[in-house]
């Protein structure tokens, strides 16, 4: 899944693309992708893109001085901008913006699920739509406090009513950076851990945005390269210590970390062979 990183460099890459740019037409072939009905689509015709923001993982594409595209990519999707259009066979798409310069602003899916989703809103009611009204705060540049409950570090960071932009990918590096278990609660976290967690999600997701900055540039591919360092890298030795990283793996995803670096040693139950984690 696209998370902050990937979202915030895309929105800036594409952004200073499309900017004043005028739109000639659009299409949304994924009759599921689109969550509005008013305005219509056709209001967006004949107006310049004002520019491409992130909230959390959300993409706000602005048109003109009312209308904002709000853009959840979900699991799979990807905001891409072509030179060419998508042609007929093209079973990607879910929303085409063509624009007057020939060039085509797709937002396309990968996999069945078809989760990806639009809303065309009035911009004086973007904040109030649930999709961004219920956001915590940005996970970067300046990280909130650590939410101080029960719930495993790995739980709360991901939950984007607490802090917005951290998923799967990301939320293991961050913790191994941290050095901190992500079976350990919010609420037993030493103020000096709560520090160190917080210059972690800071730094790391600062770190991705700056390799990604060096790194892409137009056309981005479908897959972003990950700067990652311990997510998916199961098997292998901890970039910091060489102990082998392991994982817990659930039904549709992994969770990876450094037992030397995180858990003290302990190997945590495979999540598959049991749900007693410690």
């Amino acid at each position: 899944m696209p998370e902050l990183p990937e979202v915030e460099i895309t929105a800036r890459l594409i952004g200073a693309a499309v900017s004043g740019v005028e739109i000639e037409s659009v299409l949304a072939p994924g009759i599921n992708a689109l969550k509005s009905f008013d305005p219509p689509l056709s209001s967006v015709v004949g107006l310049p893109v004002a520019g491409v923001r992130r909230r959390g993982k959300l993409f706000l594409v602005d048109v003109g001085d009312e209308l904002t595209f709000l853009i959840h990519l979900m699991s799979a999707g990807r905001l891409q901008l072509w030179d060419k259009r998508a042609g007929l066979r093209d079973r990607t798409s879910r929303l085409l913006v063509r624009l007057a310069d020939g060039r085509e602003l797709r937002l396309r899916e990968f996999g069945t699920r078809q989760r990806a989703w639009v809303s065309l809103l009035r911009r004086s009611g973007v904040e109030a739509d649930p999709a961004v009204a219920e956001l915590g705060p940005e996970a970067w540049p300046s990280p909130p406090a650590i939410p101080g409950d029960a719930r495993p570090l790995y739980t709360s960071l991901r939950d984007q009513h607490a802090i917005a932009g951290i998923g799967r990918s990301w939320v293991d590096e961050i913790l191994w950076s941290a050095r901190l278990s992500p079976f350990k609660r919010g609420a037993d976290l030493s103020a000096a851990e709560s520090s160190a967690l917080r210059e972690a999600i800071a730094s790391r997701l600062g770190e991705a945005i700056a390799v990604y900055e060096r790194d892409l540039a137009l056309p981005l591919p479908d897959k972003l390269p990950l700067p990652l360092q311990v997510h998916r890298h199961n098997g292998e030795p901890c970039p910091r210590c060489g102990t082998v990283i392991e994982a817990v793996f659930y039904e549709d995803y992994v969770m990876c970390y450094c037992p030397q670096c995180q858990t003290e040693g302990k190997v945590l139950k495979d999540r598959r062979l049991s749900r007693l984690l410690k």
